[in-house]
């Protein structure tokens, strides 16, 4: 049988909910900023339900995140926006017709730079960047189907790539950047109600034969993408293998099942019927609106990352995974201006750990910067073992409490030194006779044993170092 020869092309359509207090065309309360879930249909008007007689009124924010989030990903600003009316004949939407950008969107041929399979920087080019607002929720029951107009008038930005992806590795890692780029930015937050979604676009050429594109819906995170893209190329794969053709179609994603669904035949722009929206003016982006919208830009994790290695001396990976979290790379900073860079930065990775662990950014885990610090100088000081440092933190990220009152409540335990230790290490080589002849023997983990018998003797409140050195002193008397 011959070798199979194919080559897969993805292309993402991502949907961003943005943080902004109210909805986009009205001044409903956004329910995705909101820290109680609202009642259904509670947070509604003739705006976002679409009653007759009712006119949109942008909301300004949203057009500063818009150009923000454009400028981040390095687009062509358009000088004057319009809003169109998307056509459409669905319960999520009452007024029959989605709020959006088609002819003209804010931006357009942008490019954001990941790495590739090949480890390499890949440049992945981006479309388009358009603002729309977002349906109601359709809510499924067994016997009914139910509908909450709240989500009505979300505000949203859609970003379109390129179909430049040749791998759901790929996909994954830009969407990875891409959410670490717009929380940078303050536009969206993980650790809000605002969700992500993403529309795979994916196509196969099989042994020289073109599939057709299929779209894959209501994708929701970067570590879904990958799972429903490597299903989504196993399924297209087995039909080319069995000899069958794949066809042009809309697909759904189950998350619960990991495999897509299909759900009808994939419909062409032109079906839609997009007319400009006569109730919504154009609007003229200006140049000195542009600068200003620059002039609050924050530093992006790219350059973060550069600036930390140049500054700081940072290895590469290590720099990548403290810019990985805006807060934590705030603190890092701070701390450096009162410990080692050294131990900074590798407190900043246990910290990362901990935090990723408990499914928390550190803008949500309830920490503040002083107590984060007090444990890095009091290891920095020798006060306490790594281990115990280690175990304060957790408990301190669990509990949401500062270091004094963890120690406290543990009864953690302060680095002994001096006699204490030697009088313990004593106790361990007499117990462990046949360790400390095999150490005798060359057989240096051995040692390492050892070294583990003291400090679980000493509960974690010695340190390492000092107990190595002081076992072979001891050894070494008995010799």
């Amino acid at each position: 049988m011959p070798k199979e020869d194919y080559k897969v092309v993805i292309g993402l359509e991502t949907h961003v909910q943005l943080i902004s207090d109210s909805k986009l065309f009205c001044s409903c309360k956004n329910p995705v900023t909101m820290d109680v879930e609202p009642e259904p249909n509670t947070l509604v008007c003739d705006i976002c339900l679409g009653m007759p007689g009712s006119k949109p009124v942008f909301n300004e924010k949203i057009l500063e995140f818009a150009l923000k989030a454009s400028l981040a990903l390095n687009c062509e600003i358009a000088k004057d926006m319009f809003f169109s009316r998307k056509t459409y004949f669905y319960p999520d939407m009452s007024k029959n017709y989605q709020i959006t950008q088609y002819e003209i969107p804010i931006a357009k041929n942008g490019w954001i730079t990941i790495k590739g399979e090949d480890g390499k920087d890949k440049k992945i080019r981006i479309r388009r960047i358009h603002i729309e607002e977002d349906p109601a929720k359709i809510v499924h029951k067994k016997d009914y189907v139910l509908v909450d107009y709240n989500r009505a008038g979300v505000p949203l930005i859609e970003i379109v790539t390129e179909p430049d992806f040749s791998s759901p590795k790929e996909a994954r890692a830009y969407l990875q950047k891409l959410v670490q780029i717009l929380e940078y930015l303050g536009v969206y937050d993980s650790t809000k109600k605002a969700t992500i979604k993403s529309d795979a676009n994916i196509s196969i050429v099989y042994n020289g034969q073109q599939g057709e594109r299929v779209e894959v819906k209501n994708i929701t995170g970067a570590k879904e993408i990958e799972r429903a893209l490597n299903y989504e190329i196993i399924r297209q794969l087995n039909i080319f293998r069995r000899g069958g053709k794949v066809v042009r179609e809309t697909r759904g994603w189950d998350e619960t099942a990991g495999v897509s669904r299909s759900m009808r035949s994939k419909e062409m722009e032109e079906e839609y019927g997009y007319i400009f929206d006569p109730d919504l003016t154009r609007i003229t982006i200006s140049e000195k609106e542009k600068e200003k919208i620059k002039e609050k830009m924050p530093e992006l994790p790219d350059e973060k990352k550069k600036r930390l290695i140049k500054e700081y001396g940072l290895k590469e990976k290590t720099a990548e995974a403290i810019v990985s979290d805006a807060g934590v790379a705030d603190l890092f900073e701070k701390a450096c201006k009162r410990v080692s860079v050294k131990n900074a930065s590798a407190w900043m990775i246990i910290l990362l750990k901990t935090l990723n662990y408990n499914n928390l950014t550190y803008k949500n885990s309830g920490l503040k910067d002083e107590w984060v610090i007090e444990v890095i100088e009091s290891y920095e000081k020798g006060e306490y073992s790594d281990v115990v440092s280690e175990e304060i933190l957790r408990k301190m990220v669990e509990e949401k409490a500062d270091m004094q009152k963890i120690v406290e409540k543990y009864g953690f335990k302060k680095v002994e030194r001096g006699e204490k230790i030697i009088q313990v290490v004593k106790e361990v080589i007499a117990e462990f006779e046949k360790a400390v002849n095999d150490y005798k023997a060359g057989k240096e983990e051995s040692l390492n044993f050892l070294v583990g018998q003291v400090m679980r003797k000493m509960k974690g409140a010695a340190d390492p170092k000092e107990v190595r050195e002081k076992i072979k002193e001891e050894i070494s008397k008995t010799n």
